[in-house]
């Protein structure tokens, strides 16, 4: 009896471990790809998977989107400026048959193929592009590095440029050249201040030609706010003109010699 109840449990045992074997839980999220003794058979999943006992393996891929730190590149841009970049980029995998059979690592074979399109890429590309134009150098790596992973049954969604380090010489540089830039605007924009002032006093000045007695009146108007604003007396001097049509005036109303 002990005889027969030892080897029940040792069959029972080599159950549980065929069992265990034999059976796989798969995630919403994973796929397994089924290699029977070594051809590939099938992509399963998700949920509960059977094997066959040490004939069937399996290897687990992750669907998810996956984060992926591009380190710090050191490139030389096309107008010969030094600069250290860095990156991100976010892929998934597609195809988890592919990203098994076609290459041996795709997550590391994703990460080289990123930094040396990165160098690539950015070499071509001036410094101010590269400053100001990072939507489209992000669109162009994204492309570029899609295209090359997409044997391997994965697909690059974005590609986002994160920092860009110069020297500090060349930071120096560039506030230099920012801070003339912006004295020269300045200076353009007085210029142009004193440019339409002139026109508009010369406008002023061909039509206060036209009325003589405009003048006269701008006269007056000049001497009220001067009146105004200075308490202290001031003297200006008077042409004759403006006191000719009183003079006429009064001639006319001065009475003739008597007999």
């Amino acid at each position: 009896m002990a005889v027969a109840l030892t080897i029940l449990g040792i069959l029972v045992f080599f159950v549980v471990i065929l069992l265990a074997a034999a059976i796989r839980v798969l995630r919403e999220y994973e796929r397994g790809v089924i290699f029977r003794l070594g051809r590939l058979i099938a992509q399963k999943g998700p949920g509960l998977i059977f094997l066959i006992p040490f004939i069937d393996k399996m290897v687990r891929v992750d669907l998810r989107t996956v984060t992926l730190n591009i380190p710090p590149q050191e490139v030389i841009t096309r107008d010969n400026v030094p600069a250290s970049v860095n990156a991100v980029c976010y892929f998934r995998v597609v195809d988890a048959s592919a990203s098994i059979v076609q290459v041996e690592n795709y997550l590391m074979a994703t990460s080289q193929i990123a930094q040396t399109t990165l160098r690539a890429v950015l070499g071509r590309a001036e410094l101010d592009t590269l400053l100001s134009e990072r939507d489209r150098l992000n669109d162009e790596l994204q492309r570029i590095i899609d295209d090359q992973t997409e044997p391997w049954g994965i697909k690059v969604t974005t590609v986002e440029i994160k920092d860009v380090e110069i020297p500090q010489t060349m930071q120096r540089a560039m506030a230099r050249q920012a801070e003339a830039e912006r004295e020269r605007r300045a200076k353009i924009i007085a210029a142009e201040g004193e440019f339409q002032a002139a026109d508009k006093l010369s406008q002023a000045a061909q039509t206060i030609g036209k009325h003589p007695v405009a003048i006269q009146l701008r006269f007056l108007q000049t001497l009220i706010e001067i009146g105004a604003e200075n308490n202290s007396t001031t003297i200006f001097p008077v042409p004759i003109e403006l006191f000719k049509p009183f003079l006429e005036a009064t001639g006319r109303d001065a009475p003739g010699p008597t007999a």
